[in-house]
């Protein structure tokens, strides 16, 4: 057992930053080391994790140790303390599952590709993403009039993610561009998948590539989701729709389906009264949002349409700035929601 808890630990330390966005994702890179509150995931600078190093002895790779608390130790005890494990084994379980490697002592220890396009694959994927900040992916969305997003931890950064044209079906290797990734959980807040915008360095736009947004993992009734819903819930397709609708009412929850058909099909939180579903107005949103008003009304939900005045909400942030976007939305709105959505929020 000691043998092969010291072959996982090095494993784990060869993946050293991996495991610390997973486990530790409210912390950040800061050279060689990973910065964090706790190991409980909370935000601070207490706990630092060695990145690079040696496999063993003095400045490891995956070595941590807690300045506030005084503990340390490698990426297995991480894990331990993180999940609340109290067993070498299912210790040594949780780090397999984590590794993609075999859940039984008589299988030899070894990483295992996940399929193309799964949720595991998506799962890795979200896992070696960085923050937005100062990233090109910040850029992109900033020239959409979306700012001010770094807290909003269901979005990342890739800088070299891989692309397969359909020509590529053939067995020709993939080409590799900087991404935004936007997460996709189910209502417990589980990541179900990912959904990815290829970027152009040089333009900070779409890459020129067709298509340049696609999603991987499990979509079908889940989606990229901003707050949590207090009764009442904003739904709309598009990402850069709903992170526009988030900035101009930063107090209402949001989901984007990420697709007309996906809004049709998303699952709805128990307990809400109020349901708001952002129209686009092509024939495919006006049929997804009638689904969607079927699907809700047998749950006894108010259910109000918002409509943009141009192609998207997104559209409009961009045309017109944000309190014009909040002055068109004012009389759509429930009065007793726009009361506290917009004139509490920033009278």
């Amino acid at each position: 057992m000691h043998s092969l808890a010291a072959d996982i630990a090095r494993r784990l330390a060869e993946e050293a930053e991996t495991v610390c966005r997973h486990y530790l994702s409210n912390g950040r890179k800061q050279g060689r080391y990973w910065i964090v509150g706790d190991v409980q995931n909370t935000p601070g600078r207490s706990l630092y994790v060695r990145l690079s190093g040696p496999t063993s002895g003095p400045g490891a790779a995956g070595k941590w140790t807690d300045s506030a608390t005084g503990q340390h130790g490698d990426l297995l005890d991480l894990i331990a303390l993180n999940k609340g494990i109290t067993t070498l084994r299912d210790t040594l379980d949780e780090a397999r599952r984590f590794l993609s490697l075999p859940q039984t002592d008589r299988h030899r220890a070894a990483n295992l590709p996940a399929s193309r396009g799964s949720p595991e694959a998506a799962r890795r994927l979200w896992a070696i993403g960085e923050p937005i900040s100062g990233t090109l992916a910040e850029r992109y969305l900033a020239k959409r009039g979306l700012t001010g997003l770094g807290h909003l931890d269901s979005l990342r950064f890739h800088p070299r993610c891989y692309y397969w044209r359909e020509e590529h079906r053939s067995g020709n290797p993939p080409e590799t561009w900087p991404a935004l990734l936007a997460k996709v959980t189910d209502l417990d807040g589980r990541l179900t998948g990912l959904h990815r915008t290829w970027l152009d360095p040089a333009t900070a736009d779409k890459a020129p590539v067709s298509p340049p947004r696609k999603a991987m993992g499990n979509l079908l009734g889940h989606g990229f989701r901003i707050g949590e819903p207090n009764g009442v819930l904003l739904v709309g397709e598009g990402l850069e729709t709903m992170i526009s609708l988030h900035l101009a009412l930063p107090r209402m929850a949001c989901v984007a389906a990420l697709s007309a058909n996906h809004l049709a099909a998303l699952k709805l939180p128990m307990g809400l009264h109020r349901l708001y579903i952002a129209v686009d107005p092509d024939p495919a949103g006006v049929t997804a949002a009638e689904q969607m008003e079927r699907h809700a009304g047998c749950s006894q939900i108010d259910i109000i349409r918002l409509s943009p005045r141009l192609g998207d909400f997104n559209d409009d942030l961009r045309a017109t700035g944000l309190d014009e976007l909040r002055a068109q939305l004012r009389p759509q709105l429930a009065p007793e929601d726009a009361a506290v959505l917009l004139d509490l929020a920033f009278d």
